[in-house]
């Protein structure tokens, strides 16, 4: 089938001529929103010690709301790519319809439990004065607005499943220009001959800032796929809650959210642990899982592009080009680890120095980074098996490995090393290396197992029809 692209054709063009052509833009993208992040991290930092760990700390809360929107889309994008592979495109479009509307009540839903619960969470988490009222300041804002980063999730859906990973890319491009200006401008205020235009928003108005943004990449985003018709021949009633397809949305969507959700968990047993070793640990970890995500960011694109192939390829049948497609991120993630780890180990502590001029903010942060690398391939591995298991409908096991990596296996892991054995903050790093492995290892293996038992039954049916 003929994607959203017109130059591609992802059930028989070449896998690693597709894998370029969709996994190119999408880390371009994410690139310039790591950026973006890093932007926000940079001012925060500015602001103080304080302020940093104030981020650091709300980034787990509001992974919580990202897992929504992250889960809806990676659960539709894969119902839409088996639909537009076996010929169904109406139904691909009624798809994302629903999805949309899924996701409105869902994200309102949980903005306003989360939006309630923030002071407790922060306060769990070992915030207190001014780093507490830092953290409220800056998380408040930016989870009141959070639907828009669930609808324009949900609004990609369609746009990737067809190959189309150019326009988030221009989204996220945009959204990294337009911060750069938007976060001084509402941390300090702006005042003209004595009048305040503007006032000074501190933590509120980076996240202010990103709202703002995000509206806009949602407007145009609306844009792009009305261009692109995917909703062509829609009505008003294609919207209403039809309830067959908002089951298959949501079997598909939960399993990648709570994986996503436990994620955010996951984080929050980190900074725990990390914070039984003072404000600069946590502003150290903040700082440099930044740095890491700049590394990981092209392994990002090969997940999309795994995910679209896998998808529209498992709807027509071919499951000798879902092999060939794992096989060919798996190499190719090999390669980017080998290319990009180096200039961060060599750089590590310039990179630090970006984000604050603490020394044991910096030590710590190094420290995190050196032993990291070496757990690097890890979630290469990890993301491309789940983006197959995505792929084939068969998400479940997602949610359970995210569950064993994020939060058992952690808290039995670190409670040795930190309150047993006495490691030091290092000791964490160790752990995550450990549970990391195990995690990836086996989902790997889980992955191979679903593909063989899938080529068997294709070829069952092949040799039935006959």
């Amino acid at each position: 089938m003929l994607s959203a692209q017109a130059d591609m054709n992802i059930t028989v063009d070449p896998i690693s001529k597709l894998v370029l052509k969709i996994a190119a833009p999408a880390s371009i993208g994410y690139f310039f929103n790591t950026m973006y992040n890093l932007v926000d991290t940079y001012f925060g930092g500015r602001i103080s010690t304080g302020g940093l760990a104030a981020l650091s700390m709300s980034f787990p809360v509001f992974m919580i709301l990202l897992s929504l929107g992250f889960g809806i889309s990676a659960g539709t994008g894969a119902l839409i790519a088996n639909a537009i592979g076996s010929g169904e495109s109406s139904k691909a479009r009624k798809y994302h319809a629903q999805a949309i509307t899924f996701s409105l009540f869902v994200s309102v839903a949980a903005t306003t439990v989360v939006f309630i619960l923030l002071p407790v969470v922060f306060r769990l988490l070992g915030a207190t004065g001014d780093t507490l009222s830092s953290a409220l300041r800056y998380a408040r804002v930016l989870v009141a607005g959070s639907l828009f980063f669930v609808l324009n999730y949900v609004l990609n859906s369609g746009l990737t499943a067809r190959g189309d990973t150019k326009s988030y890319r221009n989204v996220l491009i945009a959204g990294f220009l337009l911060n750069i200006g938007l976060d001084p401008l509402f941390l300090y205020g702006l005042t003209i001959g004595g009048v305040t235009v503007i006032p000074a928003m501190y933590e509120a108005g980076i996240a202010l800032a990103t709202i703002l943004i995000q509206a806009l990449s949602f407007l145009y985003l609306v844009h792009r796929v009305r261009k692109s018709k995917i909703l062509e021949s829609m009505t008003f009633a294609d919207f209403k809650p039809n309830r067959g397809m908002l089951r298959e949305i949501a079997g598909q969507s939960t399993p990648t959210a709570l994986s996503m959700m436990t994620m955010a968990l996951g984080t929050f047993v980190i900074t725990y642990y990390v914070s039984q070793y003072g404000t600069q640990a946590v502003a150290g970890y903040g700082a440099s899982i930044r740095i890491e995500q700049v590394a990981l960011i092209p392994t990002i694109g090969l997940n999309t592009a795994l995910s679209t192939l896998v998808g529209q390829n498992n709807g027509a049948k071919k499951i000798d080009r879902v092999t060939a497609a794992f096989k060919t991120t798996l190499a190719a993630g090999a390669i980017i680890m080998l290319t990009v780890l180096p200039p961060i180990l060599i750089f590590a502590r310039p990179l630090m120095k970006i984000f604050s001029s603490d020394p044991d903010v910096i030590r710590i942060g190094m420290s995190y980074l050196y032993i990291e690398a070496l757990t690097f391939y890890s979630y290469v591995v990890l993301q491309q098996a789940n983006s197959v298991l995505q792929g084939l409908k068969k998400p479940a096991m997602i949610m359970w490995v995210g569950l064993y990596r994020q939060i058992p296996a952690p808290l039995a892991v670190f409670s040795l090393l930190v309150f047993v054995m006495n490691t030091g903050v290092s000791g964490i790093w160790w752990g995550l290396a450990g549970v990391n492995w195990s995690a990836a290892l086996f989902v790997f293996l889980y992955a191979l197992r679903l593909l063989r038992r899938r080529r068997e039954a294709f070829g069952s049916v092949a040799a039935s029809l006959s």
